[in-house]
C-alpha cells in the first residue's frame, strides 16, 4: 500500500490520521465506470461509506450518483455538488422533514422500505402539490455469505419490504395519488466475495420483476443494490475490486426486459484508497505473557475491528528490525473490546514506529466518534503530499 513507499514522509506528522491513496481511487473509478458502461449499466456511490469531502469531489466528477441512507446523506451530497436527478435516498426510518427535503431537491428516487413509509411519502409529496418516483425495497430473503452484521437481505432482516406483502397490498400501493412506483430495490448485504451470490440474487430478481409487472406496477429501473467485497487479507493482491466479474455475471444472468440496472457501490470503490496511519505509544506485556502494542488510535478512529470483529492486516511502515514478535495491538479508548488484532506478527515494534491499518477508507473515518472525547481524525491526501 501506499504508506510503505511514502514512510519517511509520514513520520513528521501528527497521528492518528486516515490516508487517502487518491491515485488508487481514480483507478478504481476508471475500472468501475469503464467496466459498467460496457453494459449500460447506471453507478450509484454508498455516502456511508466514506463522505470525505474530497474523496465525494472525485467520485462525483466521474459522474457517479449518489446512493444516501440518510437525510444528512442526502444534505451532504447535494451539497458535494451531485446531480439531484442521480441522488437515491434509501433506509428504513426516514423524518418526515427528511423526506420533504428530499422531495424539494428533486431527487432520482426514493426507495421505500414499508408500507406505512409509502403512506407518508403520499402524503408529504401531496402536501406539497407533486408526484414522487419510488422504488419498492424488496427484501429477497438471500443469504449473502457474509458476516451476519453486515447482511440486510433475509427474511427477518429490518430492511425491506417482504415480497409476500407486497403481493397483498399491490391495490393499495397502486392507489397512492402522489406516488408513482418506477422502480425496484435489492440490497442483500455487504462485503460479499462469492460471487455466485449475485448469481442468485439475479434468478430472484427476474422472478419479482416479472411478477411485479404482471400485477400492473411499471417499472423503469432495477437497482441491485452493491454489496461486493475487497480483499482484507492480502489487499496489495487485489487493490481494485473485480468490477469486471460482477457485472458479467449480472449481465449474463439478470433479464428484466431492457430495464435501467442500477448498482450502488461504497466499499467496492473507496475501501482498499483509505489507511489509518498510526503511532506507538507504548509496549507492554501481561501478566500471562501476552506482548501488547498500544497505539494512539482506538475504536473511535476505526470501530469495525470492535463492532463486527473485522480483521484488517497491520503493518509496521518504519521498523527495519530484522527479528519478529507476536503482537496484540489496542488502542487508547477505555474498553476491553478496542483491540485492532489479537495475533498479529511483525517486526520488533517500539515507541514511536508508525503502523499502518488498511483497507481502512470504508466504514472508517465515517463511522468514527469522538467517544472519551477524542478528536475526530483527519485526513491526509497522497497528492498533497
Amino acid at each position: 500500500m501506499l504508506s510503505r513507499k511514502i514512510a519517511q514522509s509520514l513520520l513528521p506528522l501528527e497521528t492518528p490520521f486516515y490516508l487517502y491513496d487518491m491515485g488508487l481511487l481514480r483507478l478504481t473509478l476508471e475500472s468501475a465506470v469503464a467496466m459498467a458502461a460496457r453494459y449500460g449499466f447506471v453507478l450509484h456511490y454508498a455516502v456511508k461509506a466514506n463522505y470525505d469531502p474530497r474523496v465525494l469531489k472525485m467520485i462525483r466528477e466521474f459522474g457517479l450518483g449518489a446512493d444516501c441512507a440518510s437525510g444528512g446523506e442526502v444534505r451532504c451530497a447535494i451539497e458535494a455538488g451531485f446531480d439531484p436527478s442521480k441522488i437515491v435516498y434509501a433506509g428504513v426510518g426516514k423524518k418526515d422533514s427528511e423526506i420533504r427535503y428530499a422531495i424539494e431537491q428533486g431527487i432520482f428516487a426514493i426507495n421505500c422500505e414499508s408500507l406505512e413509509e409509502i403512506s407518508v411519502v403520499d402524503r408529504i409529496a401531496s402536501e406539497l402539490g407533486v408526484k414522487v418516483r419510488i422504488a419498492l425495497r424488496v427484501n429477497p430473503d438471500i443469504d449473502p455469505k457474509t458476516n451476519h452484521c453486515i447482511d440486510t437481505g433475509q427474511a427477518d432482516s429490518k430492511f425491506g419490504i417482504s415480497y409476500e406483502e407486497i403481493l397483498a397490498n399491490a391495490p393499495l400501493i397502486q392507489s397512492y395519488k402522489n406516488v408513482e412506483v418506477r422502480g425496484m430495490h435489492l440490497h442483500i448485504g455487504s462485503q460479499i466475495r462469492e460471487l455466485h451470490v449475485f448469481e442468485y440474487l439475479c434468478n430472484k430478481v427476474n422472478v419479482i420483476v416479472e411478477n411485479l409487472v404482471g400485477l400492473g406496477f411499471t417499472l423503469d429501473f432495477v437497482d441491485v443494490g452493491g454489496g461486493l467485497g475487497i480483499n482484507y487479507d492480502v489487499p496489495e493482491n487485489e487493490p481494485v475490486p473485480n468490477f469486471a466479474s460482477v457485472f458479467a455475471i449480472i449481465n449474463s444472468h439478470l433479464n428484466v426486459g431492457g430495464r435501467e440496472v442500477h448498482f450502488e457501490f461504497g466499499r467496492a470503490i473507496v475501501g482498499q484508497c483509505g489507511e489509518l496511519i498510526t503511532r506507538v505509544l507504548y509496549n507492554k506485556t501481561t501478566a500471562t505473557g501476552r506482548k501488547l502494542v498500544i497505539v494512539d488510535s482506538s475504536m473511535t478512529e476505526l470501530i469495525r475491528p470492535a463492532l463486527y470483529g473485522s480483521y484488517h492486516n497491520i503493518e509496521n511502515i518504519t521498523s527495519d528490525a530484522q527479528k519478529s514478535e507476536r503482537y496484540t495491538i489496542v488502542g487508547t479508548a477505555c474498553e476491553s473490546t478496542d483491540k485492532f488484532d489479537e495475533n498479529v506478527t511483525l517486526p520488533e515494534t517500539h515507541r514511536g514506529d508508525l503502523l499502518t491499518i488498511k483497507s481502512a477508507g470504508a466504514y472508517g473515518q465515517s463511522m468514527s466518534s469522538t467517544y472519551n472525547l477524542h478528536p475526530l481524525p483527519r485526513s491526509v491526501y497522497s497528492d498533497e503530499l
